[in-house]
């Protein structure tokens, strides 16, 4: 879709933008909600969470604010310099972009940049996250964690963007660059 660097730049910060805030609320919420009002006794995630006194990242408290900008920070670096280059080999690998219906190939850049974001991130995640002050860290522990945290996070990474993240991303991209002449077939950030 996007012609130029300077597009493909702007894309990948629209799809991080929204994706990072998404995934930082299901991260918090959904996976790890219960958890955290079981620990403080609060009633809500967010009060607990200020009653922890934010979120642990590398053993350290930190507003979830930081955290959204920890995460946009590594996110974007990866999806520009990884995820769109590298998803879009991949689907050309396996589809010819000018034989195949534009909504197809796009479909498919998808979930070749989620299966190559969903990991990395989680990875990320497992690092940064974990309290491993408070056990003996070692590879395994390590591995264990990171593969939980893929069998939580790539079906919500799968489906959200390819029904709500990306297709908004898109129109909100077409909306803003109308007047060039947008591609459908072009990678996301090659």
């Amino acid at each position: 879709m996007p012609k130029n660097q300077f597009e493909r730049m702007m894309f990948a910060l629209m799809t991080v933008v929204i994706t990072v805030h998404a995934y930082v609320f299901y991260s918090l919420y959904v996976v790890n909600g219960s958890a955290f009002t079981a620990m403080t006794g609060e009633a809500h995630v967010l009060s607990a969470i200020n009653a922890m006194g934010g979120v642990s990242v590398l053993g350290k408290m930190l507003p979830i604010w930081a955290v959204v900008l920890i995460e946009f920070s590594l996110a974007y670096t990866l999806e520009v310099l990884v995820g769109s280059p590298l998803s879009f080999k991949l689907a050309c690998r396996v589809f010819d972009p000018k034989e195949m219906h534009p909504v197809l190939f796009e479909t498919a850049i998808i979930c070749a940049t989620v299966g190559i974001m969903c990991p990395s991130m989680s990875f990320l995640a497992a690092i940064l996250y974990y309290p491993y002050r408070h056990m003996d860290l070692s590879v395994f522990t390590l591995l264990a964690n990171w593969l939980k945290l893929i069998c939580f996070n790539f079906p919500f990474a799968l489906i959200s963007q390819l029904f709500f993240i990306q297709p908004l991303v898109r129109t909100c991209f077409k909306a803003l660059f109308r007047n060039s002449k947008v591609d459908m077939a072009e990678p996301a950030a090659a």
